[in-house]
């Protein structure tokens, strides 16, 4: 039986022609934020400064780089570790209208063999590592 409040599930089904997905991996002095554009070949990659501004604007850009491709972009979707920025970040965006996922770092899949430090970085060289919190999960 569903619970009513199930925080894990996505209300929205995941439209990959019409959702701007970034992940932001977070430092104390940068963010590195990766993202999926519809309607573009390219997977961008820009460093910011820590600084929710500019990260709203990066996200407004993408979307108008977007639409001058020619797609419709209906959702933003962010996903990103919990850590020291996570949340009050997270609490911004939705405040701004853009979906925000915090993400455990324990659930961030990463290779046994090359398992990285607890202080190194997860280095989101590909988006899609976090496409899967924003599709609903199948019973």
């Amino acid at each position: 039986m569903r619970q009513p409040n199930d925080l894990s599930r996505s209300l929205a089904t995941f439209d990959p022609e019409s959702t701007l997905v970034a992940v932001i991996e977070m430092s104390q002095s940068s963010w590195l934020v990766a993202g999926i554009v519809p309607g573009l070949e390219r997977h961008p990659l820009k460093k910011l400064t820590v600084d929710e501004s500019s990260l709203l604007q990066l996200l407004q850009r993408w979307r108008d780089e977007a639409i001058r491709a020619g797609s419709k972009v209906d959702r933003i979707a962010v996903a990103f570790e919990a850590g020291r920025d996570g949340f009050w970040l997270a609490r911004w965006l939705s405040g701004h209208g853009i979906e925000a996922y915090v993400i455990h770092p324990t659930s961030v899949a990463v290779p046994r063999a090359h398992r990285r430090g607890k202080n190194g970085p997860v280095r989101h060289r590909t988006p899609e590592a976090g496409i899967p919190w924003l599709a609903p999960r199948r019973a």
